[in-house]
């Protein structure tokens, strides 16, 4: 029989319904976000970035989820369909997708609070204690009971879930200031000059982008933010500034499901940060694992079948080092080393791929040297094809990160569009 504390929790978040912010585009993330949102940007070989939020939910007992959608959603959303259908309606659980659909005059989402106040009528209807707000679009493991029940326990207005970030890093956060209770006295989203943590000069106290409501205060605070002239409706720029000198609003320290303080946490917002959060996975024992029977992430899995190496001769052998190698995949007498291929990825003799992330439906030919690649959905390298190797030849055809990377899509290949990305 389960404690006192853990039926406080689960009769939390039970009463709890999570909404998942995931209409942006992610325009950081280049071309890779010309056909999809970032949360339907594809990770970890056989993920989509918004199965780690929605996963993190499921996990956490709460199992009234809505989807909130606006950019180039339908990868987003059919994916959603199809991974995410298991939720029993007749016990009370769903996974709701809610595009924008002119619920108000201003018909698109304008900010994240806008978002959220155009589907009050929906949130009203469905009747929870508690709205937990989540952004849509980064990777992470945390059990949310925790959160609320701290929450509950402290008699908050609002908790917002917190991680100290790199002061270099913190222009990109919102960026919170705490008394001795951690009650938060000063939040600036997005600033210029961040203001470093007391006795830190090297970090600052982040917003993740996790929010706990009380239910009624949220719709109350929702519908004065709509009323309000010249707002930008954002909870970062307007909700959060007008909040904390009235009422109560706490910051959250995060932990990872493992308890580790800090917990791993990654904003895969860059083509850099993408890249190498994927490539992390490949370690002995990265800090993400995927491997965990106790916190499963949960996605649409395509029916395939296993990965597959052939051909064994001095020249021609296949095979992969150091790599994780997703299902559908054949390595036909090709060398991968160091790279995360995604489902459904062939590569053909005599080619070699270092230190690449291959999304799903690829192709590469023959005598191909791909070295620091990312290749987007769908893409067909042609025979030959030599990329990572000259910058400046790359520089001409294919999108160059800060740190090197090159990012390739059908398109720069001079491809027709063939897949839903």
């Amino acid at each position: 029989m389960a404690d006192n504390s853990t039926r406080f929790v689960s009769r939390l978040t039970r009463d709890t319904l999570a909404l998942v912010l995931a209409g942006g585009r992610g325009s950081r993330l280049k071309q890779l976000t010309d056909w999809r949102a970032k949360p339907g940007v594809p990770f970890g070989g056989k993920f989509r970035i918004i199965d780690f939020p929605l996963s993190n939910c499921v996990n956490s007992g709460i199992r009234r989820i809505g989807v909130l959608t606006q950019y180039k959603a339908h990868s987003l959303m059919r994916h959603i369909q199809q991974g995410w259908g298991f939720m029993r309606g007749e016990l009370g659980e769903f996974v709701e997708l809610l595009p924008a659909s002119q619920r108000t005059e201003q018909g698109w989402y304008t900010g994240t609070a806008d978002a959220v106040y155009q589907n009050v009528d929906i949130l009203r209807a469905h009747g929870p204690e508690y709205v937990l707000i989540l952004a849509g679009d980064h990777i992470y493991k945390m059990d949310y009971g925790d959160m609320i029940a701290e929450h509950v326990a402290q008699g908050a207005d609002m908790t917002i879930g917190c991680l100290e970030v790199p002061l270099e890093e913190a222009k990109s956060f919102g960026v919170m200031s705490v008394d001795v209770n951690r009650r938060i006295v000063a939040f600036d989203e997005k600033p210029d000059n961040p203001n470093p943590m007391p006795g830190r000069n090297d970090s600052a106290l982040a917003s993740m982008g996790i929010y706990v409501f009380n239910a009624a205060f949220l719709y109350e605070q929702l519908i004065k933010d709509a009323d309000t002239p010249n707002s930008t409706h954002d909870f970062g720029h307007d909700i959060i500034p007008a909040l904390i000198e009235k009422y109560k609003v706490l910051a959250f320290p995060y932990k990872d499901v493992q308890g580790n303080d800090p917990g791993y946490w990654r904003d895969v917002g860059t083509i850099d940060a993408f890249w190498s959060a994927n490539l992390e996975l490949i370690g002995i024992t990265p800090e993400l694992n995927l491997y965990d029977d106790d916190w499963p992430i949960w996605t649409h899995q395509a029916q395939l079948p296993p990965a597959k190496f052939v051909f064994d001769d001095d020249d021609r052998r296949g095979m992969a080092v150091d790599s994780m190698v997703s299902g559908g995949c054949i390595i036909s007498g090709a060398v991968v080393r160091h790279s995360l291929l995604f489902s459904k990825v062939a590569v053909q003799s005599y080619s070699t791929l270092n230190d690449c992330v291959v999304l799903p439906d690829v192709t590469i030919g023959r005598n191909c040297r791909l070295t620091k690649v990312v290749l987007d959905k769908g893409c067909d390298v042609p025979d030959g094809t030599v990329i990572g190797e000259d910058p400046i030849a790359d520089a001409e055809k294919y999108e160059i990160s800060p740190s090197g990377v090159v990012l390739v899509t059908p398109e720069m290949l001079g491809q027709n569009y063939r897949y839903v990305r």
